[in-house]
Order: structure tokens, then sequence, then C-alpha cells
């Protein structure tokens, strides 16, 4: 055997775990009550901006970051058009019994069922019924087929 030294093997110690969490029961720490996006609205405001940039030419600040950001939303973003992403941010906006991040999560994500929706947003559950949810996520399909 030889004496060589060895970089450490033991893996880095994970951060402590924050106030954040999205079960059963929101957790949301200093982000609690902060204005959330879906991720169609986050496009929509994003490529705004940089359209006046580059119409003001001032595009010297698209780093690579944004880039990919853009490239992400444009991918996962469910809704295209401006009229559909605010006709949707309409629909969620009604449900007052939802706290803006689950209202934003529903209009990311475009659950078929509310059963798929209550088990990926498990704060939903006892918050609205599994028919009105339904009928939720049924009007939001209908927007995305436009």
């Amino acid at each position: 055997m030889s004496d060589q030294n060895h970089a450490p093997t033991a893996r880095s110690k994970p951060p402590p775990p924050g106030e954040e969490e999205a079960g059963a029961v929101l957790k949301l720490g200093e982000f609690q009550d902060v204005d959330t996006l879906t991720l169609s609205e986050a496009a929509l405001v994003i490529n705004a901006l940089m359209a006046k940039r580059r119409k003001d030419r001032k595009d010297r600040n698209e780093t690579d970051v944004l880039v990919k950001t853009l490239d992400y939303l444009d991918s996962f973003a469910r809704f295209k058009q401006k009229e559909n992403v605010e006709a949707v941010e309409r629909l969620l906006s009604a449900q007052k019994e939802l706290t803006k991040y689950e209202r934003a999560q529903i209009g990311s994500l475009c659950c078929d069922s509310a059963d798929e929706c209550k088990t990926l947003i498990p704060s939903l559950a006892d918050k609205i019924s599994d028919e009105d949810l339904q009928e939720l996520l049924d009007e939001m399909a209908k927007l995305m087929s436009t």
C-alpha cells in the first residue's frame, strides 16, 4: 500500500433545511404572500421586457442565464397567446380560497385531473372540491387548445 494523499471521499454536508416547504401545509417563509407567476405569465413578462430592450437598443444584457431561462419558459409555458394567459389568470384569481402559490402551480402544471393536481399540490386537499378543481382544469384545457 502506498502513502499517497487522497482527496476526502466524504460528501459535503447539505445545507440546513429552510423554512420553505410546499407540502400538505404550505410553509413558504418570507415568500408566503409574494405574488407568484405561472410559467406562461413569466414568459410573457420577460419576452415583453426583452422586446422593449431590443427596440431601445439596450440588449447588451442578454446573458446566457437569461437566454436559457427564456428557452425553458418557451418550452414549458402551456399558454402561448397573451389573451389565453390573461384568461387563465382571471380563472385562477377567482379562486380566492387558494393561495397565490397554489394558483400559480395549477396554472403552470395544467394537470388533466383533480386527483393528479391534488397529488402534485398536496395543500389543495381540503381547499377545493374535486368537482370544482376539475371544472377549473377543464376550462384551462380549453384555453390551451386555442
